[in-house]
């Protein structure tokens, strides 16, 4: 069966041309056609050319290669569909599948929250204003709720897609998340008598200072001081990354961390900044009654007027072949060393 094309015809010359651009490699497209068609035949379409000079077709080469495809063939063969589909607008095939970025703000500046420890613990927090929970079944089970709607704010029984559809797909949120007000930092002038605190000189990624926020609960610290500018926000990955401890620790934002650092002088502090070329080990620095850690983002460290303004500066020793920790380790091991020092 065939379809042809006249192309001594107006109306058809773009469909001959169309016809032409499309012909085998083989074909030579300088020749002018005056009739072109497709011919089906039970193994493939052939495009059939015919010269103005005369009637007699031009058959297109045809390659007798019967050789299995190679693996080299198949890839560039899905790189042309790939190309193809992105013109078209569809997507290829075997294009992976993105992850949906997690929703870690809801209306009015509310927070969404998620996992079973984080949940719990600002469940716990009288400081805490929430205003929605969605929850699994299972999950109101290991969280110990009884009566949903003896809650004192909205609540959904859901399952866990319908939660995955609010976080992303990358929140391990356990089957429950709540949106609640943001706990609201303390004044620096609101420490008490607490004699162990952790300064954050510039530290932005959540995770870390999660991790952080969890350590400096673990070994009783009062309170985690950051700056107002380029810290981390409380966010779902920031209070899932402290597992709970976020609830348990007062934070303080301050806008000159020099500023800060003269005021717990002021209090009694000894202020020892980590530096990894601190000229004492941090054992042996130890002095006073009240300390206060400072920690600087990974990378670049202690800004310069920080490392000016503390009272000392001092490294971990380390005996291995790696000379330096992630910031969270460094605050887990420092806090250690400084509580076992306190007593």
């Amino acid at each position: 069966m065939q379809r042809g094309i006249d192309a001594s015809r107006p109306q058809e010359q773009p469909v001959a041309k169309r016809l032409m651009a499309a012909a085998p490699k083989t074909v030579n497209r300088n020749i002018p056609a005056k009739r072109a068609e497709f011919v089906d035949d039970p193994t493939s379409r052939v495009l059939r050319l015919y010269p103005w000079a005369n009637d007699t077709a031009i058959e297109p080469a045809m390659s007798n290669d019967n050789k299995p495809k190679t693996p080299k063939d198949t890839h560039y063969a899905k790189l042309r569909r790939a190309h193809r589909d992105e013109k078209s607008g569809g997507a290829p095939a075997f294009r992976p599948r993105q992850p949906v970025p997690p929703g870690e703000t809801a209306a009015d500046g509310l927070v969404r929250l998620y996992g079973l420890h984080t949940v719990r613990a600002a469940l716990d927090n009288p400081r805490r204003r929430i205003k929605k929970m969605l929850v699994t079944r299972n999950a109101a089970e290991r969280l110990a709720i009884a009566d949903l709607t003896a809650l004192p704010f909205e609540t959904e029984m859901v399952e866990p897609k319908d939660i995955d559809k609010v976080t992303g797909s990358d929140a391990v949120h356990q089957g429950v998340l709540i949106e609640a007000e943001p706990l609201k930092p303390k004044r620096l002038d609101a420490l008490g008598d607490t004699t162990l605190v952790l300064v954050l000189d510039q530290v932005t990624d959540p995770h870390n200072v999660g991790a952080i926020l969890r350590s400096a609960v673990a070994f009783g610290a009062g309170a985690l001081i950051t700056t107002a500018r380029h810290s981390p926000h409380e966010s779902g990955v920031l209070a899932k990354s402290a597992s709970g401890a976020l609830e348990h620790i007062d934070q303080i934002e301050v806008k000159n961390l020099a500023d800060a650092l003269g005021q717990l002088h002021e209090a009694g502090f000894q202020t020892i900044g980590l530096d990894s070329d601190g000229p004492a080990e941090l054992e042996k620095s130890f002095a006073g009654e009240r300390i206060a850690l400072v920690l600087g983002a990974e990378g670049k460290g202690l800004r310069q007027k920080t490392r000016e303004t503390v009272t000392t500066l001092a490294r971990l020793d380390m005996p291995g072949a790696i000379r330096s920790l992630n910031v969270s380790n460094a605050a887990a091991v420092s806090l250690y060393a400084a509580r076992k020092f306190l007593g």
